[in-house]
């Protein structure tokens, strides 16, 4: 039964609509042909009721985004790590008031001020570990313990903790070791064991160079004047809890579901994650615990954007309607905050086409 309606779902998303006929398709119009792709859905009530792949995965071979092309996710990781905290923190094996300090044996002075949910929710004001590595670290990319050895070299923060948001992929590092600490197991390992696999996200994975493999695998394309060149990685591709895991358009329909269904964590912490987070003074931020949050048509909404090298993708979600819209693309454009327009784009769309049926 379940591959029964593994199989409809796959054969639903594979319906394609010509290029005349699809609204949604002419949006991305820049992303078909042989310009690196994007793989859309908008899902609905259980149902992906439109999909559709664009563009290559891989120009050099001219090999085209399909429906189980996976691609590099960046800071939509962000709500897998948090979720691991939370299993974590439901199986007893941590507290989200402990302190850096108590977490890790050697952390500076300030780390006695700052708890695990203020990584959660960007209040910690650490640096951002960015800064102190060079593009010259291609060769040999750091990683998550790395990015814990920068902290432990800086004596202050940007703020103290609970005072301002700052948007932090140095905490997102600092929660994947504290999973591996704690667990007893690799980062990696730990997704695939208590989240990947019981979902049966067979294809989804934090990617570890020459330990992994991504299949089927969409590389990342740089725009350069007025051609396309392959840029796939930087010198903080290989850290993990900010932004390492690779998924597609399926594996992240499964992903939905149980975030509607309660199927990993239970709904009440689901819906927790999806709370604005309160500042020392009492004032909300439009973040939760790995969500970003806002309203658009006057309805909640939570969603997390992700850029990195060349990828660009958002995960949007109504939770009230039980609609999102999953953008997953291999170029280096738009910025970052403009994906929130192409969702909100995609939704108009969406239900423009669906008011005159």
């Amino acid at each position: 039964m379940k591959n029964l309606l593994l199989l409809s779902i796959i054969l639903l998303m594979m319906v394609n609509c010509s290029e005349k006929s699809d609204p949604i398709a002419d949006i991305f119009r820049d992303y078909q042909g042989e310009n690196p792709g994007a793989a859309v859905a908008v899902i609905e009530n259980g149902e992906v009721i439109y999909h559709q792949s664009f563009g290559m995965a891989e120009i050099e071979t001219k090999r085209p985004v399909q429906t189980n092309t996976n691609f590099r996710l960046a800071s939509v990781t962000k709500q897998f790590t948090a979720t691991a905290i939370l299993l974590m923190e439901k199986g007893g094996l941590i507290d989200l008031d402990w302190t850096l300090d108590q977490v890790f044996e050697v952390f500076p002075e300030y780390g006695k001020d700052i708890q695990i949910h203020h990584l959660l929710n960007h209040t910690s004001g650490i640096w951002d570990y960015e800064d102190f590595v060079p593009d010259s670290a291609l060769v040999n990319p750091i990683r998550d313990q790395g990015v814990l050895e920068i902290t432990q070299k800086i004596d202050q923060t940007y703020f103290s903790a609970g005072e301002q948001f700052r948007y932090s992929n140095t905490a997102y590092a600092l929660l994947a070791l504290m999973v591996e600490k704690y667990s007893g197991q690799e980062f990696s390992d730990f997704l695939e064991e208590n989240i990947f696999k019981p979902l049966g996200m067979n294809h989804t994975l934090a990617h570890i160079k020459n330990i992994n493999t991504v299949p089927e695998r969409a590389f990342g394309y740089s725009r350069e004047k007025d051609h396309w060149v392959l840029k796939d990685q930087s010198s903080t591709s290989a850290v993990l809890g900010d932004g390492g895991i690779y998924s597609n358009i399926p594996d992240l329909f499964l992903w939905d579901q149980a975030l509607h269904e309660g199927k990993i964590l239970p709904l009440e912490t689901i819906e927790g994650t999806f709370l604005k987070a309160k500042l020392n003074d009492g004032s909300e931020i439009d973040y939760g615990l790995g969500w970003h949050i806002k309203e658009f048509g006057g309805e909640k909404v939570v969603y997390h954007t992700g850029s990195s090298t060349s990828f660009r993708n958002i995960f949007y979600r109504i939770p009230s309607r039980n609609l999102s819209i999953i953008i997953l693309t291999n170029r280096n454009e738009p910025e970052e905050e403009s994906m929130v327009d192409l969702a909100e784009k995609v939704l108009e769309t969406f239900q423009g086409v669906n008011s005159i049926q």
